[in-house]
């Protein structure tokens, strides 16, 4: 991805939230300039992997294949100092049509809450050999245990939610004619290096053309 789509993106991002009444944290505004100056008492928010995540998930095409992320809360499963913090919550913002490829957790357990927009998604049990089981699947929606088919279009309005267990492999996409769609996911443990399972072969974070300096850093590029 280019860094001016990025930062793009970003901007877009930010505005789209103020005019939904979604206030983000001090840190989500910080420039790079700004970076250099803290020190370790940001650490949570460096190591944690807090604040802005762009990705177009390796396809090259993130109007059709993306995601904007802003996390706002997360511990750490392999750090001692954030061990304690077992929970994560980010925002997330999806375009009509632009699907979340299907993939799984195996650690973490997340509820997905519709804020604004309408979301789409696909669930499936994963085979023994990791494939998708065309079985039917028991999913919890809003608290009410449900059974669906494998595969079957759910549609969530806001204030609704769904509830992913580990090992279950969704994707998720705005639908058409629903506009831009802000998500609420409130989670245990997000770690996006170890336990993101994609089908397809996938890039998690992009790479990045910079073909003008960063508005943000990406929570994967702080000092």
């Amino acid at each position: 991805m280019k860094r001016s789509e990025i930062n793009a993106l970003i901007s877009g991002a930010k505005e789209l939230l103020h005019s939904r009444g979604f206030a983000l944290p001090p840190f989500a505004f910080w420039t790079p300039r700004e970076w250099t100056a803290k020190g370790s008492d940001c650490d949570e928010i460096r190591k944690c992997r807090l604040g802005w995540d762009v990705t177009d998930f390796g396809s090259g095409d993130f109007p059709k294949t993306g995601l904007v992320i802003f996390t706002v809360r997360n511990g750490s499963r392999i750090l001692p100092e954030f061990a304690g913090k077992t929970y994560a919550e980010k925002i997330l913002i999806v375009r009509e049509n632009q699907v979340t490829p299907l993939h799984f957790h195996a650690a973490k357990r997340e509820d997905i809450i519709c804020r604004s927009g309408k979301l789409a998604f696909r669930l499936f049990k994963r085979s023994p050999s990791g494939e998708l089981d065309q079985g039917d699947v028991d999913v919890s929606m809003d608290g009410v245990r449900r059974t669906v088919k494998a595969g079957e279009v759910l549609v969530v309005a806001p204030g609704e939610s769904v509830t992913l267990e580990p090992y279950m492999i969704h994707e998720f996409w705005a639908p058409e004619g629903a506009g831009t769609a802000v998500l609420g996911e409130v989670s245990s443990v997000n770690d996006d290096e170890t336990d993101n399972y994609f089908l397809k072969p996938t890039g998690r974070f992009p790479e990045i053309e910079e073909d003008e300096p960063p508005l943000h850093l990406l929570c994967t590029e702080y000092p």
